[in-house]
């Protein structure tokens, strides 16, 4: 579904992705590994078009996505969730809910998807009507993926998603990425906590200084807690 072939990326003079290759198929989780400043981050944002200076070759689902504008990166079916979240303060969870949907063809089924949605978070469903800045540091990551799962997106891009969350939370966040995949959802996965994500990933990747230096079955990963220490310990 989506592969990358010698991508560059550089923030003004640093050139923080070097000649990534790697792939991800349809309907799997892959997990992206490595230490703080390992350029993990940078590979979601470029592939996403938020990094103005870039080189090599991404296609999604055969489209060449490094011609084309953020926007319509979204249209072929592409998500992001940053590690920020971007909650918009005066905004309602209903409201922030909606917002995945305005720039959607689905607009028409807002109400089905306000549905859907507050099935699969039964958390958000009980606070459509609070502030969404009100909500915990959990919840306010649910609310975020939430939203972008609004316009049934192919493939989801998600940064740190356990960053600064309560464990009872965290484990509830992975159950949910699970039940993505099962429902057809492929994820590529940035993440901290990596024998949560390794164990619910089907591949990883490790990133060292903008370049990919160990790729394999995310089983295998787990159970080899040298690389782990080396690349990835924060």
């Amino acid at each position: 579904m989506l592969k990358v072939e010698q991508l560059n990326a550089w923030y003004d003079h640093s050139h923080v992705i070097q000649g990534l290759d790697f792939e991800v198929q349809r309907g799997e989780i892959v997990t992206l590994m490595g230490r703080n400043g390992a350029g993990k981050t940078s590979t979601l944002r470029t592939i996403m078009g938020l990094v103005g200076k870039c080189s090599g070759k991404v296609t999604f689902d055969g489209h060449d996505l490094l011609a084309r504008p953020p926007h319509e990166r979204f249209h072929l079916g592409l998500a992001y969730v940053p590690e920020e979240r971007r909650i918009v303060a005066g905004l309602t969870v209903l409201e922030n809910l909606q917002l995945g949907l305005l720039a959607s063809e689905r607009r028409g089924e807002m109400d089905a998807m306000i549905d859907e949605i507050s099935q699969t978070f039964p958390r958000l469903k009980e606070r459509l009507h609070q502030d969404g800045t009100s909500l915990s540091g959990g919840e306010q990551q649910m609310l975020a993926i939430a939203r972008a799962m609004m316009a049934k997106p192919r493939m989801i891009l998600l940064d740190e998603p356990s960053e600064g969350i309560m464990p009872l939370l965290v484990e509830e966040m992975f159950h949910l990425f699970t039940r993505m995949k099962a429902q057809g959802t492929t994820i590529l996965l940035v993440e901290q906590n990596v024998e949560r994500a390794l164990s619910i990933s089907d591949r990883a990747y490790i990133l060292d200084q903008g370049k990919i230096v160990h790729h394999g079955v995310a089983a295998e990963l787990l159970a080899n807690a040298e690389i782990q220490e080396k690349y990835c310990a924060v």
